[in-house]
């Protein structure tokens, strides 16, 4: 269909740069484990990839998350930010903003997005020495509020993740300081903006949650200090930056409507709000203990709904207040009427899409071109993430039970399809369906791509090499045994 009158295709300016988003569509972040091992800058693969998605229509295009801490990784391959502002350091990030923008006349804006894992890091994987303990705000394990079954169970969680160390004061500056200099990293290589992660259980979000955070200092999750941290960050960054660099934040539907406090989360939406420097709230949900953002078995109109609802008491607590940041809405926007029932009941007033574009990298010219704004069709088609072979699940389901780790089959395989996009060469090779739950965790590990590269070109040790298989085997194994039967 013509984009003529479509809300979804109308421009909206940001209200504190004042920069304008051409339309409500957004490409959000994804893990994308396209980096080396145990982290880096962007790469070929990287570029690849986003240069497909900057083809098209996009309003806005945000990088994965860049951890600011080569310490605290998430699964291993994630971008790091690097130790100095160097020429060289900067390159591949200058090179990945010029990926995102694209060859178009009207270009999308290209949002980096800044992570801290905290205590969510696991132990080796998360770029750090075996059993070297992460930080968090308090000394609480991830996974302590859950009951798990059996003793191998709660083993292999104390295996996985350590007790956090409680940070010092010090501890804290440096992770102001690590936020502000990607920040900086950002406005000069190129980036439109950043967006804070202080959603999904990561170090932002565990400051203000009270399973994460017993501080009794200024830092504690009290209502008048659960926000400090993000205040301080935010206000030093704005101060680091022109006054036309995009500052959004993502934050977490979950923590609150699951436990009835909506009121905490529209008191702290208003304050952030009443702060004035930020441009955009995405709506999102979840962490690794209840993971909604990561899990297959949440349908996406379940999930639509959970977010949608509180999205939508977000737009209005924010509305009156001026220059109050816009919505942005994540979580189970799969149909053209979806994203149109977002935007006419006044849920959001933009649109992100992560599966989504995946499934359907060109989604923005599908949408005008191929679409009618009451379509209940999918964009793409789901992924079947059974664990495919009786001989396996004879196997599987005799294994022990790990809630914590059930999330990872459907990223698993997401990833394996996000990563057949970075082929070079303008076709858009869509996901392959053959490839089901065990072909996700398997292929998602077993794969050297960075590493390869740089062994050609004489860059990378062979030993280094070899330690790469045997982290990425022992992944495959760890993975494998604790996550596979609870897809």
């Amino acid at each position: 269909m013509a984009d003529g009158g479509d809300p979804i295709f109308s421009p909206i300016v940001l209200p504190v740069s004042g920069r304008k988003v051409r339309n409500r569509l957004v490409k959000v972040s994804l893990y994308e484990h396209l980096a080396t091992l145990f982290g880096g800058p962007p790469n070929q693969y990287h570029f690849q990839l986003y240069s497909k998605w900057s083809a098209y229509d996009w309003g806005m295009i945000f990088t994965g998350n860049i951890q600011v801490s080569p310490q605290h990784l998430c699964l291993a391959r994630d971008l790091v930010l690097p130790n100095g502002l160097s020429k060289q350091n900067l390159k591949s990030f200058r090179q990945l903003a010029s990926a995102m923008r694209g060859e178009r006349e009207q270009q999308p804006l290209a949002i980096m997005q800044l992570s801290h894992a905290g205590r969510q890091s696991p132990n080796i994987l998360g770029g750090r020495f075996p059993f070297t303990r992460p930080l968090g705000p308090s000394s609480i394990r991830l996974g302590s509020s859950l009951k798990h079954k059996g003793i191998l169970s709660n083993l292999l969680h104390r295996i996985m993740f350590q007790i956090p160390r409680s940070m010092s004061l010090a501890d804290i500056d440096d992770v102001v300081n690590a936020f502000v200099r990607g920040a900086k990293l950002a406005a000069q290589t190129g980036y439109d903006g950043v967006e804070l992660h202080a959603a999904h259980g990561y170090l932002l979000a565990q400051f203000m949650s009270p399973k994460s955070n017993q501080r009794t200092d200024k830092y504690s999750c009290s209502p008048s200090n659960a926000l400090r941290l993000l205040h301080r960050i935010v206000l030093v960054i704005r101060a680091a930056v022109p006054s036309n660099f995009i500052l959004g934040l993502k934050l977490n539907a979950a923590d609150y409507t699951d436990s009835g406090e909506v009121s905490r989360a529209l008191n702290h939406l208003r304050t952030i709000a009443e702060w004035r420097m930020v441009d955009f709230i995405e709506i999102s949900g979840g962490d690794y203990e209840k993971p909604d953002f990561l899990t297959h078995s949440a349908l996406p109109s379940a999930r639509q709904a959970l977010f949608a609802e509180f999205s939508r008491q977000a737009l209005d607590a924010v509305e009156s207040i001026p220059h109050g940041p816009l919505i942005l809405l994540t979580g189970g926007l799969a149909t053209p009427a979806q994203l149109h029932g977002a935007l006419n009941s006044r849920h959001a007033h933009l649109l992100g899409l992560g599966r989504s574009a995946v499934l359907c990298p060109d989604l923005p010219a599908h949408l005008k071109q191929k679409c009618t704004p009451d379509s209940h069709i999918p964009f793409g088609q789901q992924p079947d993430l059974g664990v495919g072979a009786d001989a396996w699940h004879w196997i599987l389901v005799r294994l022990p039970r790990i809630k914590l780790l059930g999330a990872g089959v459907a990223m698993a395989w997401y990833v394996v399809a996000l990563r057949r996009l970075t082929t070079p060469g303008s076709p858009l090779r869509r996901p392959d369906y053959m490839v089901r739950g065990m072909g996700g965790i398997v292929w998602m590990w077993a794969w050297f791509g960075p590493e390869l590269s740089r062994f050609h070109t004489g860059t990378t040790q062979p030993r280094f090499l070899f330690l790469s298989g045997f982290v990425a085997v022992a992944a495959v194994v760890l993975v494998w045994l604790n996550v596979m039967h609870m897809g």
